[in-house]
Order: structure tokens, then sequence, then C-alpha cells
């Protein structure tokens, strides 16, 4: 188990978020070695240290994502729920699935909920290539998820079952980091505007607040 510092806490989640939380959270293949994560309580101290609000500007996210009370979101791996928390309580008359497919991460993340009184928080197992939601949603959103999808057009077309007429995609993912990731997990976001186009989206809104990452919004073309 790693234990990271405070003065280094917030080099080692500038990346190691893409590295470790992403890849189990999707199943997905990756070059490196992957930690274990059957301690999720002990990766929460990492994955939730507050030192990373400073680069990630949780609630400055969910203000730019303009969600409705009662909206439907999915957070599609949520790991221990950093946004899928946050998103619950903004939303209090809506519901946020926080999907993974790593079982101790579903796991903390029930307790998690049930412990803050989050109700309309509800922590799903998904699959690799299907995040199995039971409704459909207004947005899916993806923090440091999207390079670690193989067939990407292939995943965004069937994620179109699951979202309501008009419903968005949002993308946030490194650009660069502190710590120099690998390149393999830096993914220009024209490539990602290119995919998703092809997948049936057109881009609905770019930001560009965020220091470490693009944060893109994508809305469901008609079919």
């Amino acid at each position: 188990m790693i234990r990271a510092s405070a003065p280094t806490i917030t080099v080692f989640l500038a990346w190691i978020l893409t590295a470790a939380v992403t890849a189990p959270a999707l199943g997905q293949h990756h070059t490196g070695r992957l930690p274990s994560f059957e301690d999720a309580e002990e990766w929460a101290l990492v994955f939730d240290d507050p030192t990373r609000d400073t680069w990630q500007k949780p609630e400055r996210v969910i203000r730019a994502l303009a969600l409705p009370p009662n909206a439907a979101v999915a957070d599609i791996g949520a790991g221990t729920g950093y946004f899928a928390v946050r998103l619950a309580r903004a939303i209090p008359k809506g519901r946020v699935f926080g999907v993974d497919v790593e079982p101790n991460m579903v796991r903390y993340l029930a307790e998690r909920a049930r412990h803050e009184g989050l109700a309309n928080l509800i922590a799903l197992a998904g699959e690799p290539d299907d995040p199995r939601l039971p409704m459909a949603v207004n947005l899916a959103i993806m923090v440091d998820v999207y390079h670690h999808i193989d067939d990407r057009v292939r995943y965004f077309r069937n994620l179109r079952r699951y979202l309501k007429p008009g419903g968005r995609v949002a993308i946030i993912d490194h650009r660069r980091a502190p710590g120099d990731p690998p390149e393999a997990m830096l993914i220009a976001p024209g490539r990602v505007k290119e995919e998703l186009e092809r997948a049936g989206f057109g881009v609905a809104a770019e930001h560009a607040f965020l220091p470490n990452q693009y944060f893109l919004i994508f809305k469901r073309r008609p079919e």
C-alpha cells in the first residue's frame, strides 16, 4: 500500500489517479504495474485528500455542469467517490450513480453514501464495456478515465442508450501534469472531439479553468 506524505500528495495525485484508479475502475489494460486496491479505506486517504481540491476544483466543475436539482448523473469510474459525493450533494432531488468495476471501491462508496446520509447516491458494479445503469441519465461524467478505454468510439456509441434525449457526456482528462505522466496517458482534446463525433456526439462546451486537465462537454445528437 502506498502512503503519500502531505508535501508529495499533489504531485502524486495529479497523475496516479489516471494510472491507478481509473484503469481498474474500467477494467482496462495498462502497461505499468498497478497497485492493489484491496484496501479502499487506505486509498481514500490519497484520492480524497483535501489538497486535491486546489487543482481539481470540484465545486467549479460542478457549477459548470449546470445540473438541474432533479438530474440523474452517472460518475463512471467513481472510485472512492471524490466527485460522486459532491454531485449527490449538489442535486439533492436527483440521483447519482457511482459506477466502478472494482468490488472494494463499490463497497466503500456504498458505505460512504450511507455514512454521509446521501440516499440519492447509488454505488453500482459496472462492466468494462458497460456501466449497467438502471435508468437513463442526463449526464455521464468521466474524470481521468477516457484514456483507459480501449475501443472508445464503440464504448460511447453504446453509452448513448443510457442517455436521455439531449443527454451530455463530460470528459475531464490530463493535458499535462506534474510528475510527467507516460505519453500513453495523454490524449489530445482534439482526438477526444473526433472520436466522440464518430460516436454520435457534438461539442456543447469547453472549459479552460483546470490547470492540469481539459474539460469538454458533449451533447448526444438526435438519432
